[in-house]
Order: structure tokens, then C-alpha cells, then sequence
């Protein structure tokens, strides 16, 4: 099975950004789409963005956008999440996930095959 792995998150100021990493351990890391997404302290798991095979498309929740742009490397088995203008509300445990599904767009939870372990980003002042 595929194993992800996130690395990145920590404690930051409001304003402040972080880039979040999430590695693959897969030959066919180019046939999945990748996704992001977030759980906070009682709140239910929320998508944050995706990506496709390629990387030549993305797409965003509308809570994020503006704000945070996601990317993949193919040759490096990584897809990433550059966060920016970070606020209280989006501290989380951040969470990536891959899909052999050829559609982009907002993805359930449903639609993810794989799932990492996520790494918490903490915004506070």
C-alpha cells in the first residue's frame, strides 16, 4: 500500500507562513491525485485543496483561496502546500491524501485511497 508521510507544521504567528511537505512511498505517484485537507479540535475533516496528476491543474476550498497554493514534484514523490497570511482559524491537523480518481475538484474523504498521519499547524498569538 502507498505510505504518505507529512512533515512541515509547528506553531506560528498570525500572518506568518509555513510550507507543508507530504512524501509517497509509491512507483506510480503521478497516477494519484493529491489532496489537502484539515481537522480541527471538534470540528469534522475539511478539504483544503488538490492537484492532478501533472500538476498543471488545482483547485481550492473557498476558505483558503488567495491564500494557499498547492504543487506536487513527480520526480521527488512529494506534493506540497505553501501556506500563506496564516490565521487562528486555520490551525489544524493538516492531513494529506491520494486518489487514483481522474477527476479534479473538491474530493470527499470518500474519494481518497490513502491517507497520512497529518501534521499539526497551531496560528496563535
Amino acid at each position: 500500500q502507498v505510505q504518505l508521510v507529512e512533515s512541515g507544521g509547528g506553531l506560528v504567528r498570525p500572518g506568518d507562513s509555513l510550507r507543508l511537505s507530504c512524501a509517497a512511498s509509491t512507483r506510480t505517484f503521478s497516477d494519484y491525485v493529491m489532496a489537502w485537507f484539515r481537522q480541527a479540535p471538534g470540528k469534522e475533516r475539511e478539504f483544503v485543496a488538490s492537484i492532478s496528476w501533472g500538476g498543471g491543474s488545482t483547485y481550492y476550498a473557498d476558505s483558503v483561496k488567495a491564500r494557499f497554493i498547492i504543487s506536487r514534484d513527480n520526480a521527488k514523490n512529494t506534493v506540497y502546500l505553501q501556506m500563506n497570511t496564516l490565521q487562528p482559524e486555520d490551525t489544524a491537523v493538516y492531513v494529506c491524501a491520494a486518489s487514483t480518481s481522474r477527476v479534479l475538484g473538491l474530493m470527499t474523504s470518500g474519494a481518497m485511497n490513502y491517507w497520512g498521519k497529518g501534521t499539526l499547524v497551531t496560528v496563535s498569538s
